[in-house]
């Protein structure tokens, strides 16, 4: 199986030599110093108010949620970065990604309340529009990470710290298509490939979404397969062919649940599951990952060994997806780095802080299954 390898965002943080230390719980980084991710190439110059010698600076962190493992990691890596740097920090976010309007006034109050920066994982790429404005208006930089705001205010967002998530979905679709290619081409019949999305609103799990959607319907249109996307009006919509449902040879399924838990994507995930045609699902992040494995518990249709209909993908780690994974239960999945994106927005804000010129810092994400995921290259981004 092909097993494609994508530079990780530990890497830019090891060239801003903040990688000391740095890592998944149970492991360090490698020493060797992997290759960087091409940042894109506009830059931005700090205000020009930057922190006198000696103040003390003081930034605020918003992230999505506290609900999975993958934003405490991200938090673990704010708070290191911090303590590096003789910076203080303060990090808050919402109960659940879904709680949008929770963020914006997080995000709003952090605005009035004048710090020398904030790092914003946006859980809604619109609703935080006019607080960015007046970021701006106040002189405050932002720094944006997991999720960029691509119409923010020209000048608001100095800094994009973000996976390049399009490419990130489109590697996974990569290997289970590899996996399924075979089956695909023997079928007598159309069949379907599921894909659970935890919302349709946030620029990473959009992307993501539409990544993995776009390159299995190139994948198998180049094997002369019909493809249509159904299900969710966003992601149909988003696709760049939708196809005939009527005269498809795949099908590729996309739900999304009303809210983001665990226990909705299960429910989304076993009503997909539990037609007869499914080959494979993907899951576009923890949450939806999880689903999915917590879906199966009742459904027992994951894996590829005998008896085993379904092909299931993930995307982030945590202890359930790893799991998983090692067992063969899920066949794998893509991780990031959330710890490195974390100490990464701290080192970003600082080099702002003290008139330092930043771009936006653009990575790929790692593909692991059971035969790769101890090795020295993935090990380290496999948070619990």
């Amino acid at each position: 199986m092909k097993k494609r390898l994508f530079a990780s965002i530990m890497s830019v943080v090891m060239v801003t030599a903040l990688v000391a230390g740095c890592g998944a719980q149970q492991a360090q980084a490698p020493d060797a110093e992997a290759p960087v991710a091409d940042t894109q190439a506009t830059e931005a110059a700090a205000p020009e108010s930057a922190a006198p010698e000696g103040k003390e600076l003081n930034f605020k962190i918003v992230v999505k949620s506290f609900q999975s493992s993958y934003w405490q990691a991200a938090v673990t890596g704010v708070n290191q970065a911090a303590e590096e740097l003789g910076v203080n920090v303060e990090c808050n976010g919402p109960n659940a990604e879904s709680d949008i309007a929770d963020q914006v006034n997080m995000l709003t109050n952090y605005v009035n309340g004048a710090p020398d920066g904030i790092g914003l994982a946006a859980c809604d790429q619109s609703a935080c529009l006019d607080a960015l404005q007046m970021a701006k208006d106040a002189g405050i930089p932002v720094v944006c990470f997991d999720s960029g705001c691509p119409d923010a205010p020209e000048g608001s967002v100095l800094s994009t710290i973000a996976t390049d998530n399009y490419g990130a979905g489109a590697t996974a679709a990569e290997n289970m298509y590899a996996a399924l290619k075979d089956t695909i081409a023997n079928a007598s019949a159309p069949v379907r490939i599921g894909e659970v999305n935890q919302e349709s609103t946030s620029e990473s799990i959009t992307q993501r979404g539409l990544g993995f959607i776009d390159k299995f319907a190139e994948l198998a249109a180049a094997d002369g397969k019909k493809v249509a996307v159904v299900g969710n009006e966003f992601y149909v919509n988003g696709a760049k062919d939708k196809g005939d449902e009527a005269s498809a040879d795949v099908i590729i399924e996309v739900a999304v649940p009303a809210q983001t838990t665990v226990e909705l994507c299960a429910t989304e995930a076993s009503a997909i599951m539990n037609k007869s045609d499914v080959l494979g699902i993907f899951g576009s992040n923890q949450v939806a990952a999880e689903g999915i494995l917590s879906a199966n518990e009742n459904l027992n249709k994951l894996g590829s060994e005998p008896g085993k209909t379904i092909l299931g993908v993930g995307f982030d780690a945590g202890s359930v997806i790893k799991g998983a994974v090692k067992d063969g239960t899920m066949f794998g999945a893509v991780t990031q780095s959330p710890l490195a994106m974390g100490r990464a927005t701290v080192k970003t804000l600082y080099q702002i802080a003290t008139g330092e010129t930043v771009s936006d810092i653009s990575t790929e994400g790692y593909w692991y299954d059971s035969t790769n995921m101890d090795s020295p290259d993935i090990l380290p981004n496999l948070y619990d």
